[in-house]
């Protein structure tokens, strides 16, 4: 068992504390931004369905009840798309914790600076990203 835990604290990440720190106060603003326009968007859709029970059959058109449907829907699926954002960005802190952030996990080199900074949550270096194509 020692020697399972000696493995965890092995540092795997190629950049340092204090880089994996910068890289920590970068998916904590993307995370609070990211958790704000869900509570924003959660709202939205709460409103939108309280709208939508008051209104009388006779006093709405059928053309405006589908709009309302499918704005209702785009803004699930964008509230939705921000919740796995989040969780992302949970998840990249949890591998600057276990000092694993910044490996590509396809293979196994460095991710760059660059990169992570544009897309803190990635896993994949460009390189392997491109061959994904």
């Amino acid at each position: 068992m020692a020697t399972e835990e000696s493995k965890n604290e092995e540092r795997v990440s190629p950049y340092s504390d204090e880089e994996l720190e910068y890289f920590r106060e970068i998916i904590i603003k993307k995370m609070e931004e990211a958790e704000e326009e869900v509570n924003t968007l959660q709202r939205t859709l709460r409103e939108s369905m309280e709208n939508a029970s008051d209104e009388s059959a006779y006093s709405y058109h059928m053309a405006d009840a589908g709009t309302d449907a499918q704005e209702r829907e785009k803004t699930y699926m964008l509230f939705n798309r921000t919740k796995k954002f989040v969780k992302y960005l949970d998840d990249a802190l949890t591998r600057i914790d276990k000092k694993t952030y910044g490996v590509c996990k396809v293979t196994g080199k460095k991710i760059s600076k660059g990169r992570l900074e544009a897309v803190p949550h990635t896993q994949l270096s460009i390189d392997a990203k491109l061959k994904r194509r």
